[in-house]
């Protein structure tokens, strides 16, 4: 008797989602966004450096308890701004960082499969004209086990004497999911 009552309930749930589409495919909407990061070279320690894609906000990794806060930061290496994974500073992470040079961030769909495409350990130099993907550090979930979320960025401004590198990003909200654009409903 039980049994009958999952089976309607999931009938019920499928009818409502309608023939046509997946009751269980989480539907979200493109929301591009922009955001400014400061370089870890610079000597003002207050200005965010580092972006954590799944919650969508600037985080300044200077202050305590922010270590495991972050998806991707800005430093300066050289002649150039670089993208730091959280590896790179020997903080223990899955966070990844994909440089797809000659693309636009509207031809990009989906996030590469192959990871040796990733860097985990190793800063990503920030180019104009690439445009980066990058996979986040494991989040925990509500019924438990971790989630990878996918976003992308493009720079659009990168002044090296400032330490400045302005973007447009966009992120899944959907785990594990490699596609960084909401699929067609």
């Amino acid at each position: 008797m039980a049994r009958a009552g999952v089976f309607g309930a999931l009938a019920a749930v499928l009818a409502a989602a309608g023939c046509d589409g997946d009751a269980f495919l989480l539907r979200w909407d493109a929301s591009p966004d922009t955001v400014v990061l400061y370089s870890l070279a610079r000597e003002d320690l207050d200005l965010h450096s580092a972006f954590n894609f799944n919650q969508r906000v600037t985080v300044s990794i200077e202050r305590p308890g922010a270590a495991s806060l972050w998806d991707v930061a800005v430093d300066t290496r050289g002649s150039e701004l670089v993208l730091v994974p959280p590896g790179a500073v020997g903080i223990e992470s899955r966070a990844r960082i994909a440089e797809i040079p000659g693309r636009s961030f509207g031809d990009i769909e989906e996030a590469p499969f192959d990871t040796i495409l990733y860097s985990g350990d190793t800063p990503v130099p920030a180019r104009l004209g690439s445009v980066y993907i990058v996979r986040t550090d494991s989040r925990s979930r509500t019924l438990g086990g971790g989630c990878s979320y996918y976003a992308k960025l493009e720079p659009l401004t990168i002044d090296v004497p400032i330490g400045l590198l302005e973007f447009v990003f966009d992120a899944s909200p959907v785990c594990n999911d490699r596609r960084v654009v909401p699929p067609d409903l």
